[in-house]
């Protein structure tokens, strides 16, 4: 399980240093895409595994789901963690995540989340300004 959240910078070659505390769980080598909220997400390779079987039974005659399975894994990368606990994120999603300087990865159960620092930020404050709001509304949500 993933928590917890981290800053790092992100240099000019695009490599970027995944905390010690989440990488035992990734693995040496773990799955990157686009995310949502304009954030990237890593996922284990078992996980993106299981995640892999749930996009292959998406329904292949509903247009949105075709978009989102060509939009999901078009930008999906393997990144490997290398000996100082980097990893490189490519071009692509480094555009898509705003990735410019300081990074935000955050931990959320069963994946990372890498976000421009920027972004976290008015993220975190939205959600801590309605989270009341937002947890009544949540289904079946009970501690």
């Amino acid at each position: 399980m993933f928590m917890g959240e981290f800053k790092h910078n992100i240099d000019t070659k695009g490599r970027l240093i995944i905390p010690a505390k989440l990488r035992d769980s990734l693995g040496d080598r773990f799955v990157v895409t686009r995310g949502m909220d304009g954030c990237l997400f890593g996922y284990p390779l078992e996980e993106w595994s299981a995640l892999e079987e749930k996009l292959q039974n998406m329904p292949l005659s509903k247009k949105d789901a075709r978009t989102f399975v060509r939009f999901f894994y078009s930008a999906a990368t393997e990144c490997e963690i290398d000996k100082q606990g980097r990893i490189n994120v490519p071009s692509n999603l480094r555009a898509f995540a705003d990735l410019v300087k300081e990074c935000c990865i955050v931990g959320v159960s069963n994946r990372i989340e890498i976000w421009s620092s920027d972004r976290w930020q008015i993220f975190s404050e939205e959600a801590e300004e309605n989270f009341d709001e937002i947890a009544e509304n949540m289904i079946d949500f009970d501690f």
